[in-house]
């Protein structure tokens, strides 16, 4: 990679963390989750005590990594971020949790992903404070116990499902879901982040742009800088109707849907009428890859309604065709009357 490149990389993620927000009161949306951890914290501050194991789960872009600073923020406590991936053996979160300092945070992204053997690791360490390390092999082996420091883990996954049952019952302090916002907290996000880019943004903007980001914050931040950067080059005013053009370069329809998306909806439509048909189908219909589809595509697909997953396969429902400006097919027809 060039110096250039690692120069503009850098500058994304800089930016990246500076339109994240550093106060409760800057952080929109999760009012349940905000008032539980605030009574957890405050709890844990009154005892003079770290506060509890965390887990955070849903769609990406939603906040958790955000969550996790806050609460070090709050809490006056260091942060030390990693991820599951990141952690191949015992030795790596071996040599995090002895460095630790009392108090000290610990964030693990994608925990889902963490080795089993690191995840047994974790367990003493988790509920009794102590690591249990392993030296030698066979008949010779012999297990050293350290104590640790009080801290607290909090860890963030995408998919709960594949976290084992030891490990996720251990998060004493809760396990959260974070929800979709609404497309209002998703305006209020995009106004903060237009003044902390020193961007001028008319309300009608923001609410274009807010209609258009599937509900999701990262979403919204990222198509409120590609209009920034079209109103730049093309030297106009990011007007409600720049934005429109802007999104409209991208691909993205007035309520969120992208070129792929469209493409999975008329394939059922017009090639095998409706539906139903196997997610493998569409898949080679469209050359892309399976879990593209399920794990990107379809979860915002049936969220807005425009796609139904059956025993015998995806199916198109009637807003999609609405939307996409087909004719329902004559049996659903005569099923409307």
């Amino acid at each position: 990679m060039s110096t250039e490149q690692t120069k503009q990389t850098n500058d994304t993620a800089n930016l990246d963390h500076t339109l994240r927000p550093t106060r409760w009161d800057d952080y929109v949306g999760q009012e349940m989750i905000k008032k539980n951890i605030t009574i957890l914290i405050s709890a844990a501050k009154e005892r003079n005590h770290p506060p509890e194991h965390l887990l955070f789960y849903g769609p990406p872009g939603l906040g958790k990594t955000t969550l996790a600073h806050l609460i070090a923020k709050e809490t006056g406590a260091q942060v030390k971020s990693t991820s599951g991936p990141a952690i191949e053996k015992v030795g790596d979160i071996a040599s995090i949790v002895t460095n630790l300092s009392p108090g000290d945070i610990i964030f693990i992204d994608e925990i889902h992903r963490l080795n089993k053997s690191v995840e047994e690791v974790l367990y003493p360490a988790m509920e009794s404070g102590v690591l249990d390390i392993i030296i030698g092999k066979g008949p010779s082996a012999r297990t050293i116990q350290l104590d640790l420091p009080p801290f607290t883990l909090i860890a963030a996954t995408t998919r709960i499902a594949l976290l084992s049952s030891p490990l996720r019952s251990r998060f004493s302090g809760g396990v959260f879901r974070l929800e979709f916002y609404t497309t209002n907290e998703i305006a209020r996000i995009i106004a903060r982040s237009a003044r902390l880019l020193g961007i001028v943004l008319p309300v009608d903007a923001a609410a274009e742009i807010a209609a258009r980001s599937r509900f999701t914050p990262r979403t919204a931040n990222y198509l409120l800088k590609r209009c920034r950067d079209y109103a730049q080059v093309h030297k106009v005013e990011l007007s409600c109707g720049t934005v429109k053009k802007a999104l409209a370069l991208l691909e993205i329809d007035e309520i969120g849907l992208t070129a792929s998306d469209r493409k999975i909806l008329e394939i059922i439509i017009a090639v095998f009428n409706g539906g139903p048909v196997g997610v493998g189908t569409v898949a080679t219909a469209l050359q892309e890859e399976e879990a593209t589809i399920e794990e990107v595509n379809e979860p915002y697909l049936m969220q807005i309604g425009f796609l139904e997953r059956t025993r015998q396969g995806r199916k198109a429902t009637d807003r999609a065709y609405a939307h996409l400006g087909y004719e329902l097919p004559k049996d659903r027809q005569e099923k409307l009357l």
